[in-house]
């Protein structure tokens, strides 16, 4: 067969693929391309070959030379297919692409790769709301995680420092499961206290307590068929753990005050900012649930590890914050901003920004605004004392309990309501409340 006979074949294969798929020599050169690529990314125009990576990425030399995963390379290397999560210029702008690359030979022991392109929905390389954004190897490597990991039933430990977007990761997990047309259902750990545990997982029947005038249904129940998100599950008492635990183990549960056994069907994904396993050490949190939840575990990445992604971060979050105005921040502002520690993460980025557009003189955000957004509660205001509050503090052997209800107490005195003052802290309304307790 002729080398033109057997692209013309291999053009035939290419249409079998729903998806983009494109044909590479040995030189990086796509020679052919199928109907869906064409469609999607505008086909060689053309041309009877062109650069893959220029192609794809606008690049002027392959992608391992630019600091990336070449997946034809990889699978050169190992003879084997190869799977990697790029970034790909479109017509519509940068998206994110799961690549699966698969080496083959022609009649005469050529060297060919054949590159299936899915693209990836629930992430963004774009401004857009309600979705993990980002562009940084960091973030790509735990999108490309969510993807591996998403089609399965695997239960999943999402661990990271809080603000990092486990809940969106959570939900990008879901989206990308068999069960994403089936409910997500999200229980915040931090808030259930002992007397709601039982009752809000699990539901009750009329007349189970006291008070409980009418039947209800459980959130393990409202997730059946979809995904059960317990965020911060880490801030479940050990007592309480084991009924976690039999839930998880048996696939079964009963509503307080019934005496029959329900069967579950959910997909598990858990997240926490505690260290569990050194919880486990310390008795705090039990080792056979800890083993159960973290089968498959994923470390989000702090903001600092990914700071190549602020000024997209940026951009995304002004535009939910203020979506019928062009908020943009000056290049000064931007620098002031990448200096932060960013303790907080994303969360925090948000906090200040909500700040710069209450504080904002025009539509350009400049660095007075931005330092204004960065010190809006100064510390020695928070405490009512001088500038040397926190050395007071210290001098009076405080704890770190007593510091942090002390904080509380300025917030609640000077914010409207709870919610702003939970958004202000860095924690979920439940959490608040129960740090409010007595």
């Amino acid at each position: 067969m002729t080398k033109i006979s057997w692209l013309r074949t291999m053009r035939n294969v290419l249409d079998s693929y729903n998806n983009p798929a494109v044909l590479i020599d040995a030189e990086y050169n796509v020679v052919a391309t199928n109907n869906s690529y064409d469609f999607r990314f505008g086909g060689l125009n053309g041309r009877s070959s062109a650069k893959c990576f220029f192609l794809s990425h606008g690049y002027q030399q392959p992608c391992d030379q630019e600091g990336e995963t070449c997946p034809m390379q990889e699978a050169r290397d190992s003879g084997h297919r190869a799977s990697v999560l790029h970034i790909h210029n479109t017509p519509q702008g940068k998206e994110h692409v799961g690549i699966d690359t698969i080496p083959i030979t022609d009649d005469e022991e050529r060297a060919y790769f054949i590159e299936v392109m899915k693209p990836i929905r629930e992430v963004s390389a774009v401004p857009i709301a309600n979705k993990m954004i980002g562009r940084s190897r960091a973030f790509n490597e735990l999108v490309d995680l969510i993807q591996r990991v998403g089609k399965t039933d695997t239960n999943v430990l999402l661990m990271g420092p809080s603000g990092a977007g486990k809940e969106l990761a959570a939900q990008a997990l879901h989206s990308t499961s068999p069960r994403a047309s089936k409910p997500f259902v999200t229980v915040e750990c931090s808030g259930l206290t002992d007397s709601l545990f039982e009752s809000e997982l699990f539901g009750h029947i009329k007349g189970a307590f006291t008070g409980a005038i009418s039947s209800r249904t459980g959130l393990v129940q409202s997730a059946h068929g979809g995904t059960l998100f317990l965020d911060e599950v880490g801030d479940v008492p050990l007592h309480l753990q084991v009924k976690l635990l039999r839930l998880i183990e048996t696939k079964t549960f009963r509503p307080v005050g019934d005496s029959k056994s329900i069967a579950a069907d959910f997909r598990l994904v858990c997240a926490t900012h505690k260290d569990l396993p050194a919880m486990v050490e310390r008795g705090e949190f039990r080792d056979d649930l800890y083993h159960r939840i973290s089968t498959f575990p994923i470390r989000l990445p702090s903001l600092a590890e990914r700071r190549q992604d602020l000024p997209l971060l940026v951009e995304s979050i002004l535009l939910r914050i203020e979506d019928k105005a062009p908020l943009k921040l000056t290049d000064e502002a931007l620098q002031l901003l990448a200096q932060q520690p960013f303790k907080g993460n994303i969360r925090e980025l948000k906090n200040i920004l909500e700040r710069a557009v209450v504080l904002r003189h025009d539509d350009l955000i400049g660095t007075d605004v931005i330092k204004r957004s960065l010190n809006l509660i100064p510390v020695a205001e928070l405490s009512g004392q001088k500038t040397d509050g926190l050395v007071q503090m210290a001098e009076q052997r405080l704890s770190l309990d007593q510091v942090e209800q002390r904080y509380l107490e300025v917030l609640l005195q000077r914010c409207v309501d709870k919610g702003q003052v939970a958004e202000i802290a860095g924690c979920s309304l439940r959490t608040l409340y129960r740090k409010l307790e007595p």
